[in-house]
């Protein structure tokens, strides 16, 4: 399958777990060189934007110097290059694990700016309520699509939804979204049970 690949990653990324997630699942973890890159927002990382001039991650550098940008492409690549089933290739599986997929990352997108607002000395209240109503909103459409989820086979949508409810776990407690999805919780807790979920739970430091 090729020579080694460098992965900029970092241990509390949700974006960065779904490609760690993606290559366990993939059996390509032994391929992935992980350097160490952090991507604040107010601090461009000189090192970082050698491989991606917007200083993000994950960023994948192919053996080749070849670099790739964003999850979602990186996940695709991934999973291209092992032959996997992650990204369906046709029919309404392909179209749900795509949906399940932009949902996710949604709500990702929506959590991190709810948190950069929260952190503000000067945070907006009305901008936190339209987060919080966003959040919720997707929560409960989620519970209502459970046992979609449960029946449907694993996919990169399964992936991006549970990046985004372990993100919830990791930042927002408080919102206690289980009492909000109590079907999707029971869903979610057979996910984390995974070997690739288990493995790449965000920590601190």
């Amino acid at each position: 399958m090729g020579a080694m690949m460098k992965l900029h990653w970092s241990p509390k990324s949700p974006y960065v777990r779904k490609v760690m997630i993606c290559a366990h699942e993939l059996n390509l973890l032994p391929k992935l060189e992980l350097v160490r890159s952090v991507a604040a927002m107010l601090k461009p990382n000189e090192r970082l934007m050698q491989d991606n001039p917007l200083s993000k991650i994950p960023t994948l550098v192919l053996d080749n110097g070849f670099t790739l940008f964003d999850s979602v492409v990186i996940c695709e690549y991934l999973n291209d290059l092992a032959g996997g089933p992650l990204f369906p290739r046709e029919g309404q599986d392909k179209w749900q694990a795509l949906r399940w997929h932009a949902l996710g990352d949604g709500m990702l997108d929506a959590a991190i700016l709810w948190r950069n607002e929260r952190e503000k000395d000067a945070a907006l209240p009305a901008l936190l309520a339209a987060f919080e109503l966003k959040m919720q909103a997707a929560l409960k459409q989620l519970d209502d699509e459970a046992q979609a989820l449960a029946e449907t086979p694993f996919s990169i949508g399964h992936i991006a939804l549970g990046c985004a409810l372990g993100y919830l776990d990791y930042r927002f407690e408080s919102l206690a979204w289980r009492g909000i999805a109590p079907r999707l919780a029971q869903w979610f807790e057979e996910l984390a049970a995974r070997a690739s979920f288990k493995s790449t739970e965000p920590i601190d430091g």
